[in-house]
């Protein structure tokens, strides 16, 4: 079932995509916290609460308007690439990163969950697809422009970010 053609599948690919989301945005504010980061563990523990926002309206249009969620499994769901769009790079992230660093990662996550709602609206071969996904697109991009908003209010990081004269080590 493809989610341009089922509205049950798509709801489906909206909780999986936000619910991975969520995840990721949890492993992201951990990883920060073990780096004693708390100004960028805050951001994505935040971020990972919209996504469960979003995962929860999903589910409850699935039961009021589908009959719940189909039990897809893992293969049958249509990505763009081998994951699901919002699941933010991990390999974006870095030990030290900063405000700046985050929200440019969140920033790209929320980009391609845009960019997979409105190419499923634009594919979508029922009204009521297209109208969600359309919306879910519109959510994405507000989120977007959010991000965008509090990137102009936080600097980027000066030259040598990076640099760490006592990095961690990896006990093997």
């Amino acid at each position: 079932m493809k989610p341009t053609e089922n509205l049950g599948s798509f709801l489906a690919h909206a909780v999986v995509l936000e619910d991975e989301a969520a995840q990721r945005y949890d492993e992201l504010a951990e990883a920060m916290r073990q780096h004693n980061n708390p100004e960028v563990t805050d951001l994505f523990e935040r971020m990972a609460g919209y996504s469960r926002l979003h995962r929860a309206e999903a589910t409850d249009l699935a039961e009021r308007y589908a009959g719940g969620l189909p039990a897809l499994k893992p293969w049958e769901f249509n990505w763009p690439g081998m994951e699901s769009p919002e699941s933010a790079s991990m390999e974006g992230s870095h030990y030290l990163m900063t405000a700046h660093h985050a929200l440019k990662l969140a920033l790209g996550a929320e980009r391609s969950a845009q960019a997979f709602y409105a190419g499923v609206a634009a594919a979508a071969t029922t009204d009521r697809i297209r109208e969600l996904a359309t919306e879910f697109a519109e959510e994405e991009a507000d989120h977007a422009r959010q991000l965008i908003d509090w990137l102009e209010r936080v600097p980027p990081p000066d030259p040598g970010w990076d640099e760490d004269l006592d990095p961690p080590v990896e006990v093997e």
